[in-house]
């Protein structure tokens, strides 16, 4: 079995961070705009490097992504930074008319995801983003699991023509994917081969996933992992092999179990080889103030929640 280990915890956030300075420093076209919350999106360095590529649009959201599709039809690649919160539910319809529908080339960059914004409580976490992004005809929605898969994606999709969603979080989280990864949108990653059971998990949930299979290791069964990083377009083809093999499957991710990376799979699965299937997700709830890790807990997004699902799923076989 494959163990996976780390040194240090990071907030994915600092991985977007990272990877928009990088981008400032060998893509003269990249620009930045924040909603007033350059700290919170670690944006400082670019800003530092590049002040005439930066627009501080304020608390005005629904205005940042109309001039964020503006921008791409004198060829910029525009990167958007506020929450997730505010990058999809506050400003659909902009991201719907301006972005989508026109297939702007703009990048919406959205931090602190899901329950783990914590403390905020629910009227700042979301967790029905992922659905509402990948409901938009031509939108890439990536979801990723550690600072340097994050800083990788970011760097990744200044590359690519057309509007995606990066989704990432605010609480620091163990670092244990390669440094010098080369990220490919839609290309799902095998970090542990198995055979009893399928585990498919996307951003906080990865690293819950990989201990949860070690757990299941030790009971005597082979769980094979993978990162699904990309949640549209999605690798059908990296979920059908496993499930050829493993018979069963669980999906773990930090959303609404409703339009999320489980729903996805579902449909895969109903059009090429109806397959047991159980979720790891938020059961069509808000969620509520509390610490990152209670908050995981009480709504059963963690180790101990996959490792239950797995063993339910492989008696359903």
């Amino acid at each position: 079995m494959k163990t996976y280990t780390y040194t240090e915890k990071k907030d994915t956030r600092s991985g977007f961070g990272a990877g928009l300075a990088e981008l400032g420093r060998t893509n003269p076209n990249v620009v930045a705009l924040c909603a007033d919350l350059i700290g919170s999106l670690k944006m400082n360095q670019f800003i530092d490097e590049n002040p005439e590529r930066f627009f501080q649009i304020g608390i005005a959201e629904a205005n940042m992504m109309g001039i964020a599709a503006g921008l791409t039809i004198g060829g910029k690649i525009p990167f958007t930074g506020t929450f997730a919160n505010f990058s999809t539910g506050r400003v659909y319809d902009q991201i719907r008319q301006s972005i989508a529908y026109s297939n702007k080339n703009v990048k919406i960059c959205a931090s602190h995801a899901g329950l783990t914004l914590g403390e905020d409580g629910a009227t700042h976490q979301i967790l029905e983003d992922i659905g509402l992004m990948k409901m938009l005809p031509g939108m890439v929605v990536i979801n990723t699991c550690d600072y340097n898969q994050t800083k990788a994606a970011t760097i990744a999709i200044a590359d690519y023509d057309g509007p995606v969603y990066l989704r990432f979080g605010r609480p620091t989280v163990p670092v244990f994917m390669p440094e010098d990864q080369v990220f490919e949108i839609g290309k799902a990653i095998q970090l542990q081969e198995g055979s009893d059971v399928t585990i498919v998990a996307t951003g906080h949930l990865v690293w819950e996933a990989l201990e949860a299979a070690k757990v299941l290791h030790e009971k005597g069964i082979s769980a094979e992992v993978i990162n699904i990083h990309t949640i549209k377009p999605l690798d059908d083809k990296a979920i059908l092999d496993s499930v050829a093999k493993t018979g069963c499957i669980v999906t773990a991710e930090e959303h609404n179990f409703l339009g999320g990376l489980g729903e996805s799979v579902a449909r895969v699965l109903a059009l090429n080889n109806p397959t047991p299937q159980e979720f790891v997700a938020t059961n069509d709830t808000f969620g509520e103030s509390g610490t990152p890790a209670q908050l995981m807990d009480k709504y059963g997004l963690n180790s101990t929640a996959i490792i239950d699902k797995a063993l339910k799923v492989i008696a359903r076989k």
